[in-house]
């Protein structure tokens, strides 16, 4: 005698902890982007509109006061510098994870102690951070500036996270690769050039899109070592005390466009690269099958 047909799935009932969480997520979807929206709206406001709805026109008034630096201070100037810091410590971060990579890769003596020290600034403040800093180049009679500095202050914020990134991805790395290329002949700067950065690239891409994103909007580390020129954040945090018009909006809908930019280019390069590498066909199929 058969046995009781098994239950079908039904796929048309949700259970009542689905519409609960899909609430609660809406709600921190509205929280997050709907005070984002509302200035990014606002940013378009007409030449004789205010900071709060409804708007008085519709234009571009305020995006052109920006670089016209019409009652902004020096947007222009500090945006140019935060762009340059950003790709000197996007530049510094993925040499420095990289050659930190390679290196932790053998066990040496103090490796622990080195990580640990390497990564603590994590959970230092960065106002302590930066005042440090300030301090010690006070204490030398050194002029602080956004290229020395601030530039040493914002390397303690994305060195440790350029290496917990390079960590991560080369304990997935395969060593078989560089013995083949060893076997074949090549010498340890061709393996590393043409074997070993090919593969770590989408990681190294990720490191460097890390160590742009947060140099770009750094404040913490930056205030008390930037010196006398200010970067984009610090711009932005002086507009907030004697600008009181759209131009402030405008501001930040240019600084998302271009972290939106950013994000875009380093994910379309991670998805080009897997793409190509998914079309590249096996080495059976270029040489044929074995005999």
């Amino acid at each position: 005698m058969a046995g009781p047909a098994p239950a079908q799935p039904q796929f048309g009932k949700r259970p009542k902890s689905f519409y609960f969480l899909a609430g609660f997520f809406a709600l921190f979807v509205a929280f997050l982007y709907g005070p984002m929206s509302a200035i990014y709206i606002l940013s378009f406001q007409g030449p004789t509109g205010g900071l709060t709805f409804p708007m008085r026109g519709v234009s571009l008034h305020w995006f052109h006061a920006l670089f016209a630096q019409e009652r902004t201070g020096d947007f222009a100037g500090a945006f140019a510098r935060s762009l340059l810091l950003a790709a000197l410590v996007l530049s510094v971060t993925v040499v420095m994870s990289i050659l930190a990579g390679m290196a932790f890769r053998r066990r040496f003596f103090g490796s622990t102690f080195v990580f640990y020290l390497a990564i603590a600034s994590l959970i230092m403040p960065g106002i302590l951070v930066g005042l440090g800093i300030g301090l010690t180049f006070q204490l030398f009679e050194i002029q602080t500036s956004w290229f020395t500095s601030a530039l040493g202050a914002q390397l303690t914020w994305t060195l440790p996270f350029g290496l917990l990134i390079m960590f991560a991805v080369l304990s997935r790395f395969n060593r078989a690769f560089e013995e083949a290329g060893r076997d074949l002949g090549a010498s340890n700067w061709q393996i590393f050039w043409l074997v070993v950065v090919p593969i770590l690239l989408p990681g190294i891409i990720g490191v460097a899109l890390f160590g742009f994103t947060l140099s770009y909007d750094e404040f913490p580390r930056t205030l008390l070592t930037a010196g006398a020129q200010n970067t984009l954040p610090m711009e932005i945090w002086g507009m907030t005390t004697n600008v009181t018009s759209p131009a402030l909006y405008a501001l930040g809908t240019v600084t998302t466009v271009v972290s939106f930019i950013a994000i875009t280019l380093a994910l379309g390069s991670i998805a080009l690269i897997q793409r190509r590498r998914a079309r590249r066909p096996a080495p059976e199929t270029q040489s044929g099958p074995a005999a």
